[in-house]
């Protein structure tokens, strides 16, 4: 029998399915099935999109906190955040409120979805006494330059622009990191409307209009804030979202656009479970091209290389170009299901599957540890 090992489960959720809490207990529950001995430690992750907030309370130190907001169409829900146990942080996710989920395929609305929501909760949780907050933008239903969003926190949008003196009252103690993982400017054939309209429901006369309304929008408020963030790497992000931070960041008392799953790493303690780990398995519902553009499986691969920590990453879906991305940080990658199978039916099979999984690499481990694997 080898000896004892310490082993960080670090996936991302498996959208449509299973959250990453659910994907992490899975896998921990296959592997000690062949391990029981080994001391595995829990870390799920998200990259700032849908999910991020069940990611960050499964570390522990924070508490649910709810609230009546709008979502994307200005119907009355109930959204979520978190706040530190201190009452200093606060953790907030644009997709609870203003995410496509809340919108079904027939009900989006391109022109007419706003951030407001997500506006309202960020106020919310600066109202309650967060001094350090992240807000994950990930997942929009919007194209709305973050004009919701600047007219949720309380300032005036329609008349007189104003909102970095309008805000800095609110904001001016508040250290904000926002979590973003594109580096789309805000107009043109690379921003928020061409790129990512089209997911969201948008036409190509909506992607048009839309462009020209950002592009409007975007005369506004860098004239009413004196900065010009329309070609800023991640201005495009979150149908603009990340263009309207940006343009007001002087109400904040500091401000930083970063990797969502830096962010969420931070917040989960990731280094410190990474300390004296013997390896790291982590995962997501599919590892492909996209995954070489800052997805988790990415960023926790890089992190447990340069730990000098074998890294194993599990994918619902797998495919060569999101292979050879992690093999270039030396990591392996292996698919949850050993059979051909449609997505359909591996989201139906639930956790399984991925218990199965942890098993099977458990099995493999005592060879494999330091050795590269089969």
């Amino acid at each position: 029998m080898s000896r004892p090992l310490a082993v960080v489960v670090a996936p991302d959720s498996f959208k449509g399915s299973l959250t990453s809490v659910e994907v992490a207990r899975a896998l921990a529950a296959g592997w000690a099935r062949t391990r029981p001995g080994d001391r595995v430690l829990l870390a799920p992750l998200a990259d700032g999109g849908e999910g991020t907030l069940a990611a960050i309370e499964a570390a522990g130190g924070w508490e649910w906190r709810a609230m009546p907001a709008t979502d994307p169409l200005g119907r009355t829900i109930t959204a979520r955040w978190l706040r530190s146990i201190d009452g200093e942080a606060a953790v907030v996710e644009l997709a609870e409120a203003s995410g496509l989920s809340r919108v079904s395929p027939s009900e989006r609305r391109p022109r007419r979805a706003s951030t407001f929501g997500t506006g309202t909760v960020l106020r919310a949780a600066v109202e309650a006494g967060a001094r350090r907050v992240v807000l994950g933008i990930g997942g929009s239903a919007t194209t709305d330059g973050g004009c919701g969003l600047i007219a949720g926190l309380g300032a005036e949008v329609r008349e007189r622009l104003r909102p970095v003196e309008e805000l800095r009252p609110l904001l001016g103690h508040v250290d904000l990191q926002v979590a973003c993982d594109v580096a789309n400017p805000l107009l043109g054939p690379t921003g928020a409307a061409a790129v990512y309209g089209p997911q969201k429901g948008a036409s190509p006369e909506d992607v048009a209009r839309l462009d020209r309304e950002l592009a409007a929008w975007a005369d506004r408020l860098e004239a009413a804030t004196g900065r010009r963030e329309r070609d800023t790497p991640g201005a495009g992000a979150a149908g603009g979202v990340g263009f309207g931070l940006l343009a007001i960041r002087e109400a904040f008392g500091s401000f930083a656009l970063r990797p969502g799953i830096e962010l969420v790493m931070e917040a989960v303690g990731f280094a410190a479970k990474l300390a004296g780990a013997d390896l790291v398995i982590t995962g997501e519902g599919r590892i492909d091209a996209q995954t070489a553009f800052g997805k988790t499986a990415l960023g926790v691969a890089q992190r447990a290389a340069a730990a000098g920590v074998p890294c194993i990453a599990v994918g619902g879906g797998v495919e060569p170009d999101g292979i050879a991305a992690l093999a270039a940080v030396g990591a392996v990658t292996v698919p949850v299901s050993e059979r051909p199978q449609s997505v359909e039916a591996a989201m139906a099979a639930g956790a399984a599957p991925i218990v199965a999984c942890g098993e099977r690499l458990a099995r493999r481990i005592p060879v494999g540890l330091g050795m590269g694997f089969d």
